[in-house]
């Protein structure tokens, strides 16, 4: 596949210093000189480079025969002669023009001018385009430093910016390089005069970054933003423009889109023939683009004279160890491979290697591309021992890269960066699926999964923790900012567009979440020095320290979704026609470190199952044991040989999986509660001891029972039973239920008695107990809590889809204030669509209403917000409400709802439900679950006893399965007596 080099787009530098000074200006040789030297540069910035360079050549030689060959004017001619071969890219020339150039203006002009700053600047692009990245670097780092130093010179600082910026994306340097591209940008477009060029390249670089990274939704606007800009200045046929061409087509071959990629290949490659001539770099690497192109779609005939041409070109200009070589060279041997001539392939896919580890070092995002192609030629060739270490090397490379270049990276991006690394990831579930027997690809697999899965979450959850822990005054500041930009966020999607236009509606949307993003983005980067000193495990060793983890009686199985991806080439059948199948891999490590593997084939009847099951689980449905024991056959009992005698599972699922109690699974015979100890994980990561050594909390605080019902003004018709509601599977994909805020908090929610009595009950088993009931059961509340040990929330929750509510259930009610809204679309953010209902509370501050008036009857807190509470300290957390487990899946990336912000704000264990409860019979498993946990039962276990109590007066697993454990399944550390005082210092008035 093509990619964009960043040595074949940088913005160059010429300063025209040194243009002839006023005393010589009667010498006729240096007027036209002059003249000619001006023309050059008109010429140069058309475009037009041969006929540039015969005029900038002409007043070299009038200013050398006048002025002599150590002059400045003359040291500006070499520096634009020189600049005119780079640009051709005739390197060898270029270079002593203008090496002899800077000497001539640091001599005579000292070496803090400015125009010496434009020579280092041309010298340091130079080398980065031979490939030669440690040699520029301190040029480019000198210059800057002389351009920071002038005054008023914001343009030129933008110009050595953007270079410096260019040269650390060649070399891997990503997390520095988007600062400095967005600071060049700003000063760029804060410039007095009109410089859309200049703006226009540095877009092009910053978009270059993020198809870098994956990040396509990003770059693809930057993109086009800058052609448009590039066609309106310098018309459609300058070379600059087929940059822009170049570089979007390079992005729509990534994402498969091969149809609106070759014409621009196809265009890009004619502008660049016209203007450069036929044997120029930037040519050689439109050639070889297409070429790639046309190897993606199967057009082989088409593609091999294409690699040929540009190889010759890229050698002939730049030698055999150029990273233009390399990449020629590494498209031809895909082409070879392609045609099944492995002969002629191998020895190319060493050469283009060896060049590229040369040039840019053994760890370079670009080795991991080769490495990647050069394992899968191994494959082809049925020589596995030989790929497994370029898999291995490949996945290390890809591990440092998302370490160091995400340190500064929003939760959301962080998620779309982690997506789309998860296309070479999966090749390595392929490989275990084809060499389930070889330990030595289970174990590089399993590395994969315990490093990738549900990395997002633990990423944003390291950021939470290591603010709360080093928090300064600004640190605090920019939370809370970001926490009162999430609350707006949560109530404006909430309340709908209201008065708002649609199209205004969306743009105040899209300006909070993109403002919350800078500031997770900001704070991200604050926390990484933090964040350094707990590395997770590199790749090599992260197996051995989560089997160490595992008790002895236990055993870890990661359940992975993938897309299955065909591992060697198929002739005959192109790149673009190669569709992967969903399917259900399992993995499975021991306290030993051995492990076992097994496919348990497509996902979709798997997915159906699991669907169904629970699906029948919530509605009571009688005929449930017949899923449950389909699900079984088909996800659990082919795991049976795998875990021998073992019952003690932490399991990890995934996809649909994670949406279904596997106690409720049934044998034939029994559920799998009466023979498996389930403990539930994001990841087997979980289980690592740096990952949990925050000293725990030892306040219990329980929110139950809120009053929705301050204020009769406010209480509307209550709806029918079978009123549209927040949760369930009934309504149409990619919609809901219009749900106002205002009419959120002003509906009539049915009272909960059930978890006035679960408090009570909790208090009387743990009399330190703090509870916070009615009134006192509200947002604010919740949001000032000093960090819990154990915090229990009994109320109703949401998830926002249609179903009918059971009566008696913990769920949201209905949408709208008599509910009859009209749909509209859904929040995108599934933590906007997952929530808590607690009560209202009156505002505060000189603008609130006075003493007498009502507060609002409900308050919706979503799972956005509850992601910026701090529960690090906190060993458990219970969401005693309906569907607090639930959420969308990402496939990978876990469930993102309810369950997902509790682990991010720092809970050890989330004890959340997969439906609807039951009000009465909730009340009772927690009141056992809590009698276990004081047992010295682990939390996990506490809760399996609780389910089996249960099941002896309610044998329907609605009843008794709802609610899963996920993270750590330790007993609860021992809960200390401290005084009852609430938050404030008041005395405690729970009943």
């Amino acid at each position: 596949m093509g990619r964009v080099l960043g040595w074949m787009t940088v913005v160059m530098l010429c300063c025209t210093a040194g243009a002839a000074v006023a005393e010589e200006v009667g010498d006729a040789r240096l007027v036209e000189a002059q003249a000619a030297f001006d023309e050059a540069a008109k010429l140069k910035d058309a475009g037009s480079y041969p006929e540039a360079l015969a005029r900038a050549e002409h007043a070299l030689a009038l200013r050398e025969a006048a002025l002599g060959s150590s002059h400045p004017d003359f040291a500006s001619c070499l520096h634009q002669v020189g600049d005119l071969y780079r640009r051709q890219g005739d390197l060898a020339r270029a270079e002593p023009l203008l090496r002899r150039a800077l000497a001539i203006r640091e001599a005579t002009l000292g070496e803090n001018h400015p125009a010496v700053a434009s020579s280092l600047n041309n010298l340091a692009i130079l080398a980065s385009a031979q490939g030669l990245y440690d040699r520029a670097e301190p040029l480019f780092q000198r210059a800057l430093a002389i351009q920071e130093a002038l005054p008023d010179n914001n343009l030129l600082i933008a110009h050595a910016l953007n270079n410096l910026a260019n040269l650390y994306s060649d070399k891997g340097l990503y997390d520095q390089t988007e600062t400095l591209l967005q600071r060049a940008i700003a000063l760029y477009e804060a410039a007095p005069g009109d410089n859309p060029h200049l703006i226009a390249s540095a877009l092009n670089n910053l978009a270059n970054l993020y198809l870098q990274q994956r990040l396509y939704d990003q770059a693809e606007p930057l993109y086009q933003r800058e052609l448009t800009l590039q066609e309106a200045s310098l018309g459609k046929d300058h070379p600059d423009v087929a940059y822009a061409l170049n570089n979007l087509a390079s992005l729509y071959v990534q994402q498969g889109l091969y149809g609106r990629a070759e014409p621009l290949y196809q265009r890009a490659l004619a502008i660049r023939e016209a203007a450069l001539g036929k044997d120029h770099p930037d040519l050689a690497s439109s050639i070889n683009n297409l070429a790639d192109l046309y190897i993606n779609q199967g057009l082989y005939g088409r593609a091999g004279p294409l690699i040929q041409r540009a190889l010759a070109i890229h050698e002939a200009r730049f030698g055999e160890k150029h990273p233009g070589v390399s990449y020629a060279l590494r498209t031809q041997a895909r082409l070879y491979m392609m045609q099944g001539l492995y002969g002629r392939a191998e020895p190319l896919f060493l050469r283009a290697l060896a060049i590229s580890e040369a040039v840019f070092g053994k760890n370079h995002p670009h080795i991991e591309e080769s490495l990647h192609d050069f394992a899968l030629f191994r494959l082809a060739q049925h020589r596995l021992p030989e790929a497994l270490p370029l898999f291995t090397r490949a996945l290390a490379i890809s591990e440092q890269r998302l370490r160091q270049e995400t340190l500064g990276f929003s939760e959301a991006r962080l998620a779309l960066f982690l997506q789309q690394l998860r296309t070479t990831e999966q090749y390595l579930y392929s490989l275990v699926r084809e060499h389930p027997r070889d330990a030595r690809v289970r174990r590089l697999a399993l590395g994969a999964v315990l490093l990738r899965k549900g990395r997002s979450i633990e990423e944003t959850a390291r950021i939470s923790r290591s603010l709360y822990q080093s928090m300064g005054a600004e640190e605090r500041d920019r939370l809370e900012r970001l926490r009162g930009l999430r609350t707006q966020l949560a109530t404006l999607s909430l309340a709908g567009p209201g008065s708002l236009t649609p199209a205004d509606y969306q743009q105040r949307l899209d300006a909070l979440a993109s403002e919350g993003d800078a500031l997770e983005a900001d704070l991200a980067k604050r926390s990484a020095p933090l964040r350094a000193r707990t590395r997770l495990p590199p790749p090599a060793e992260i197996v051995g320290q989560v089997a160490a983890a595992l008790p002895r009686d236990g055993a870890l199985v990661e359940l992975i979704a993938y897309v299955d991806s065909p591992l060697g080439p198929q002739r005959g059948t192109p790149h673009s026609r190669r569709q992967g199948q969903l399917r259900y891999l399992a993995l499975v490590l021991f306290p030993d470190t051995s492990t076992r593997a097994l496919d348990l084939g497509p996902a979709a009847p798997i997915d159906l199952a699991a669907t169904r099951l629970r699906d029948e689980l919530a509605r009571r449905d009688a005929r449930f044991r017949t899923s449950a024991q389909a699900l079984y056959r088909l996800a659990f009992r082919p795991l049976l040989p795998l875990l021998g005698n073992t019952r003690h599972l932490f399991l990890s699922p995934d996809g649909q999986l994670g949406l279904v109690p596997f106690a409720a699974l049934h044998d034939g015979h029994h559920f799998l509660l009466d023979s498996f100890d389930f403990t539930y994980l994001t990841s087997g990561r979980d289980l690592l001891p740096h990952l949990q050594d925050t000293p725990p909390s030892s306040s219990v605080f329980v929110l139950a029972d809120p009053d929705f019902h301050a204020s009769p003004r406010t209480r509307p018709v209550a709806p029918s039973g079978n009123a549209p509601t927040l949760a369930g599977h009934s309504g149409p994909p990619g919609s809901f239920s219009s749900t106002p805020h205002a009419d959120l908090a002003a509906t009539p929610w049915a009272s909960l008695p059930g978890t006035r009595q679960e408090a009570e009950s909790i208090q009387r088993l743990i009399p330190q107990t703090q509870l916070f009931l009615g009134t006192e059961a509200t947002k604010e509340r919740l949001f000032h809590l000093p960090t819990p040990g154990v915090l229990h929330l009994a109320t109703h929750g949401f998830f926002l889809e249609d179903a009918p509510v059971p009566e008696g259930s913990r769920a949201v009610v209905k949408f709208g204030a008599l509910g009859d809204k009209a749909r509209a679309p859904r929040p995108p953010d599934p933590l906007l669509r997952s929530g808590l209902i607690l009560a209202g509370a009156p505002p505060r501050g000189p603008d609130a209403p006075d003493a007498a008036s009502p507060p609002p009857d409900s308050a919706p807190v979503t799972a956005l917000e509850l992601a910026g509470l701090n529960l690090w300290g906190t060993q458990l957390v219970v969401l005693s409400a309906c569907d607090t487990g639930r959420g969308d899946v990402k496939l990978g990336q876990g469930v993102f709802g309810l369950r997902r912000a509790f682990v991010v704000a720092g809970a050890e264990t989330v004890v959340m439900s997969l439906w609807k409860v039951n009000d009465e019979t909730t009340r009772a498993l927690m009141e056992a679950y809590y009698r276990n946990l004081l047992a010295g039962l682990g939390r996990s276990t506490a809760l399996r006893e609780a389910m089996r109590s249960l099941r002896l007066t309610q044998a329907h697993p609605h009843y008794w399965a709802p609610f899963i454990s996920v993270g750590r399944d330790a007993p609860l550390r021992a809960l200390a007596s401290p005084s009852r005082q609430t938050p404030d210092g008041e005395p405690a008035r729970g009943r």
